[in-house]
């Protein structure tokens, strides 16, 4: 299915924010995904990403999370390995994050793509945006039916609004896949959500025997096909399953 990408930008109370708008060309109703990046910010995986999933036949909104230090700040795998300085920059980036934050940047992304309060849509993140993912779940359950989420980051920490915390409560299908050689968020750091999580049929976890963090990227060095094939089989299996057309 061909793909229809632009880039549209949107208002926030912290400046413009670009969103990534990609899309199955043509004018019919679309289910509508909200796509929340990674640590190494919007590049060409994401992109890739979004593209594939678009051509599955959804609508799918990319919020520029990084927007606050610049426009569409993102590291490919080899810039990186070259200058170790961005890694220590991406760390401070990440770190200047709050849910509030993405969840305006959230709000800022719905409204300028024109979504009403009634369409029921999905989400899926990789590393942050699985915290992401949660906080969008539980915040706007009757809008947000369902989330998928890879290499998951920051599901559990010492704060009182830790996601763990309140994990139990979460009604929507949720499937998380994760890595058991994962060198940046163990499941040891995240096994307190999973344990939170675990009497809830409506959620998944998966483990991937030698999967590193970021195994979903083609072009890193963490690459797994067979993890990142299944969790992408199962994003659409779960979307197909409970999203519909948007009506537009």
């Amino acid at each position: 299915m061909d793909v229809r990408s632009e880039i549209v930008d949107a208002s926030t109370e912290s400046g413009p924010m670009a969103i990534l708008h990609k899309r199955p060309e043509g004018d019919g109703a679309w289910p509508r995904v909200v796509m929340f990046h990674d640590g190494p910010g919007v590049r060409s995986a994401t992109h890739r990403y979004a593209e594939e999933l678009a051509a599955e036949g959804y609508d799918v909104a990319v919020p520029d999370l990084y927007h606050r230090h610049g426009r569409l700040i993102g590291f490919e795998p080899h810039e990186r390995a070259a200058d170790p300085s961005i890694t220590e920059r991406l760390w401070a980036m990440l770190g200047s994050l709050t849910d509030d934050g993405i969840q305006a940047d959230l709000d800022a992304t719905l409204a300028t793509l024109g979504i009403g309060p009634s369409e029921r849509l999905g989400t899926v993140g990789f590393c942050l945006g699985a915290r992401a993912v949660y906080r969008t779940l539980m915040r706007r359950p009757e809008q947000f039916v369902v989330g998928t989420v890879s290499h998951p980051s920051f599901l559990v920490d010492g704060e009182a609004d830790s996601p763990h915390l309140t994990a139990a409560g979460l009604r929507q299908p949720l499937f998380v896949g994760i890595g058991d050689a994962d060198q940046v968020q163990s499941i040891e750091l995240q096994q307190p959500f999973f344990d939170a999580v675990a009497p809830l049929d409506h959620v998944e976890v998966e483990i991937f025997p030698g999967a590193d963090h970021g195994f979903s990227w083609p072009d890193a060095p963490t690459y797994d096909e067979s993890a990142a094939t299944r969790c992408f089989e199962r994003t659409k299996a779960l979307f197909g399953r409970h999203l519909t057309p948007s009506g537009r």
